[in-house]
């Protein structure tokens, strides 16, 4: 195991996309277990879904920062494309450890709308880098995907994998994010360690991901689609684990060092959080059913085959996503293992109590 080298009592942590679902949990988990922590929150609150789910999860923050007296939390609104705002927070707040979770998400919307990628993933991510080189930081934790195994054919994905095979737009500017953070810890020594997160799901998640989708569907009464027939896996991750996976690599930054040409050697690591454990869609779907009928969102009696169509596959989906998560357990110590139908009682009891109240 790699020993902590980074102490975050007492630090500044910029967290971006601090409204969003994981950004939110692990802005919380700072503020709940930190002595001494500045907790900067940056997001832009953009209407790529309901925006007043983003603005519940602040308000949580903020009532969590308050029971927290000991620890300090600052909410800024603006957009991580906009490199004076990004250079503002560093000139005025000096973080010394930067947890990139901003970005446009969603493989389906990036086929529409990929200007909104372009610019929060690509562009937003270079200011990132930039001002951690002006403004040094002990370390950068960013945020990529499974989406980047692409096609891969073998599982489970490991991070040793070839990732030049990208089916969406959406992948390839988190391909992008990866290889910009080589470069940036090559030529200005940022100690940077990229996180790919395979579909992460919990209480207050994104409205765009299949069991909220389908949950807010059935509730409707409308037909929910399952893609490729229901020969889908998914290694779905509860969040509670991803804040876990983030928060041990954040305090083990890459050792900075020299190579015989004078340069650093690019301090950079690259860790699947995956909970290694891919479920069938059909299965995924039967205890998402149950857990809402045990929830009361839906009635017992609810007619479920009659409300689901298997269709084909969708552009930029893949059959299977799989994490081996080997390296993360091997130098953390912390392998992601919550069951399946914990982590969606707990979603379901989450949406009956925000929705059905």
């Amino acid at each position: 195991m790699i020993a902590p080298n980074i102490t975050l009592d007492g630090q500044t942590i910029l967290v971006t996309g601090a409204a969003g679902f994981i950004g939110a949990n692990f802005a919380r988990r700072l503020l709940e277990g930190g002595r001494g922590i500045t907790v900067i929150g940056f997001d832009n609150l953009n209407d790529y879904y309901d925006v007043t789910l983003k603005e519940a999860r602040l308000k949580e923050l903020k009532d969590t920062a308050d029971r927290h007296p000991e620890n300090r939390w600052f909410f800024i609104r603006g957009d991580l494309s906009d490199a004076s705002a990004v250079g503002k927070v560093f000139a005025e707040y000096r973080p010394g450890v930067v947890v990139n979770l901003a970005a446009q998400a969603g493989v389906r919307y990036s086929i529409d709308h990929p200007d909104a990628y372009l610019s929060s993933n690509v562009i937003g991510f270079y200011n990132i880098l930039e001002v951690c080189r002006r403004y040094p930081v002990f370390h950068l934790v960013y945020a990529s995907s499974s989406s980047v195994y692409g096609s891969n054919k073998k599982v489970p994905y490991s991070t040793d994998d070839m990732v030049d095979d990208p089916v969406s737009l959406y992948a390839a500017t988190k391909k992008s994010n990866e290889l910009f953070a080589h470069a940036y810890a090559k030529l200005y020594d940022v100690p940077t360690t990229g996180l790919r997160f395979f579909t992460v799901y919990g209480p207050a998640g994104r409205p765009d991901m299949a069991y909220f989708g389908f949950t807010d569907k059935l509730r409707r009464g409308e037909t929910i689609r399952i893609f490729n027939y229901g020969n889908c896996k998914r290694d779905f991750t509860y969040v509670d684990d991803v804040v876990e996976g983030i928060l041990r690599v954040t305090v083990r930054a890459p050792e900075k060092k020299t190579g015989e040409d004078g340069l650093p050697i690019p301090p950079v690591r690259l860790y699947n959080i995956g909970n290694s454990c891919p479920e069938n869609l059909l299965d995924f779907v039967s205890i998402l059913q149950e857990e809402l009928i045990r929830a009361g969102v839906l009635p017992a009696d609810y007619d479920f085959d009659s409300h689901k169509q298997l269709v084909p596959m969708q552009p930029g989906d893949v059959p299977i996503t799989y994490a081996d998560t080997t390296p993360l357990e091997r130098d953390t110590g912390f392998r992601p293992a919550t069951p399946l139908r914990d982590g969606l009682r707990r979603f379901a009891e989450w949406y009956r109590a925000y929705y059905l109240k």
